[in-house]
């Protein structure tokens, strides 16, 4: 069991549209330069998560998994654009230098599924989410801040999942997500 603090939270999805809704929270926080690594085997929720994401971001673009492409990129109408990259079939660090993956902060958001892949060429602050499964509907997050920013970004994202009110009791579904 990890050890919780303020650059790490735990969380248990209850079902796909829990997590799209997590996703889309946490893409409302999303600044261009962001970094947003995805972990986890295949089937863990990745897509759905990003799914989420790309919609609280404000993106009406269809979101599907970039295994074949390895980049997908989706805009919002101010012409904003978030990356969404997915590593998998990378063979190697140099192959990943070639992505050019600092031209795509410089332009946006970037979220890599299977970050691991990249080698050593990732900036060193980011959000890492671990996604497992769990059940057939259930999905185990664990989400690591790495860096000041993405401190405040997992704050902001406990904010607006867990509300609470100002005598402390949560809203009427448990205050979450």
């Amino acid at each position: 069991m990890p050890i919780l603090n303020e650059h790490t939270f735990e969380f248990l999805s209850r079902s796909p549209e829990q997590t799209r809704r997590i996703g889309m929270r946490l893409g409302g926080l999303l600044s261009a330069g962001d970094l947003i690594c995805l972990q986890g085997d295949l089937g863990a929720g990745k897509t759905t998560l990003v799914q989420g994401m790309a919609q609280g971001w404000g993106s009406f673009d269809p979101v599907s998994s970039p295994t074949f492409v390895l980049v997908n990129e989706y805009r919002r109408p101010d012409e904003a654009r978030l990356f969404h990259l997915d590593a998998y079939r990378l063979e190697s660090g140099p192959e990943a230098a070639e992505l050019d993956i600092d031209s795509m902060l410089a332009d946006g958001a970037l979220i890599i599924e299977w970050p691991e892949r990249m080698g050593p060429i990732l900036p060193s602050e980011s959000l890492w989410i671990h996604l497992d499964y769990r059940a057939e509907e259930q999905r185990q997050m664990f989400i690591k801040a790495r860096g000041k920013r993405y401190d405040n970004m997992l704050a902001d994202l406990r904010q607006t999942m867990f509300a609470v009110s100002h005598r402390g009791a949560r809203g009427t579904n448990g205050g979450v997500a």
